[in-house]
């Protein structure tokens, strides 16, 4: 068996890959993780057995207490027709695991969660080298907001500080690097200055001596709005983010792909850069639960496949590898979203979008 592709070889790979066709992502882990009616126990494991906080719903602990489980999770969305799968870590930064006490597993959350699923692409890119498999370090956004007070008494009161929030997706980014991701997805953005704050922390790991990875940037729009929950449109959002250069921006979450069609539309008229989607099955029904079948989420994101919208598809809460099979094969022979060239113009944002063109 040929050597696994270096770091440099993956990230010019993901570049190419990315001209040539749409690129498709895994799907929800909640709902897969769910089916398998784990028990207390099985979050806890061996290592956390003696732990003082319930485990049980802390989905990223299965890394370090059944990586089998999210090996297994890996590989099943690979097989699916995945070309990125996400690392299990959309939770693991110190300010999210407080809730378990688990701050102190957070390296090993990261840095494991990139390290197994880095061994599952691996293994996958060996056996089908004409379509290599990468690593999406996931970065959720935290439990707290930068920008709203959680007091409704008290506007000006945050229950955390711009610091703490950047410390964390420090540690956290600094950890999926070290094992092994492809590229850094900030993902669910509801606050745009919490992913302000973890755009700095994965750009400052560079004065570490750590080469710099793709950066994927994704909102979510939370209802019919229009808006995220800090009350952006689709285009100050992309204002707000642009300097950054992600290699990616677009939506996951919160909508079905119905409800978030025209929301992708915007940004893929004003953001020159790739675009992705990864909606939820639909709505949930009365009980939580999503009834959107696979053949229908594929039959929408073809849609906006067909009309030129997007670079990058998958699924969010809901989906499964059946969705992602149907998604995959429906996109699988249409061309990519072309990059628009936009002219120069000053770009700023609050809530609505602000441009001086020269």
């Amino acid at each position: 068996m040929s050597s696994p592709l270096t770091r440099a070889e993956r990230i010019a790979a993901l570049h190419a890959a990315a001209k040539e066709r749409i690129l498709v992502l895994d799907g929800s882990w909640g709902v897969m993780i769910q089916r398998r009616d784990l028990t207390e126990e099985d979050f806890r494991g061996e290592r956390f057995r003696q732990h003082n906080h319930p485990q049980k719903g802390n989905n990223d602990l299965l890394i370090l207490t059944r990586p089998d489980i999210i090996a297994d999770l890996h590989d099943v969305y690979y097989a699916a027709g995945a070309d990125i799968s996400e690392t299990n870590t959309f939770s693991s930064t110190t300010i999210a695991q407080a809730d378990y006490g688990l701050e102190d597993a957070v390296y090993d959350l990261n840095f494991e969660g990139a390290r197994i699923a880095r061994e599952v692409a691996d293994r996958w890119t060996a056996k089908e080298p004409h379509k290599p498999r990468f690593v999406a370090g996931a970065i959720g956004p935290t439990n707290r907001t930068l920008s709203l007070s959680p007091d409704v008494n008290d506007p000006g009161y945050r229950a955390v500080t711009y610091d703490e929030v950047y410390e964390a997706y420090k540690q956290q980014a600094r950890a999926l690097h070290h094992g092994g991701v492809d590229i850094f997805l900030i993902e669910t953005v509801f606050d745009t200055l919490n992913c302000k704050a973890a755009i700095k922390a994965i750009k400052d790991l560079e004065d570490e001596g750590l080469e710099p990875l793709p950066l994927w940037i994704s909102g979510t729009i939370t209802d019919r709005s229009g808006r995220t929950l800090s009350g952006q449109t689709a285009e100050a959002f992309w204002n707000s983010i642009r300097h950054a250069k992600p290699f990616a921006v677009g939506f996951n979450c919160a909508l079905g792909a119905e409800l978030m069609r025209p929301h992708i539309a915007e940004l893929s008229r004003v953001a020159d850069t790739l675009v992705s989607a990864y909606p939820n099955a639909g709505l949930p029904n009365a009980m939580g639960q999503y009834d959107e079948q696979p053949h229908e989420t594929a039959h929408f994101l073809e849609e906006w496949a067909q009309s030129g919208l997007v670079n990058i598809v998958g699924g969010c809460c809901g989906t499964t590898p059946d969705h992602i099979r149907h998604v995959a094969d429906e996109v699988a022979d249409v061309p990519p979203r072309a990059v628009p060239e936009r002219p120069v113009a000053l770009r700023l944002a609050g809530l609505e979008p602000f441009e001086l063109a020269s």
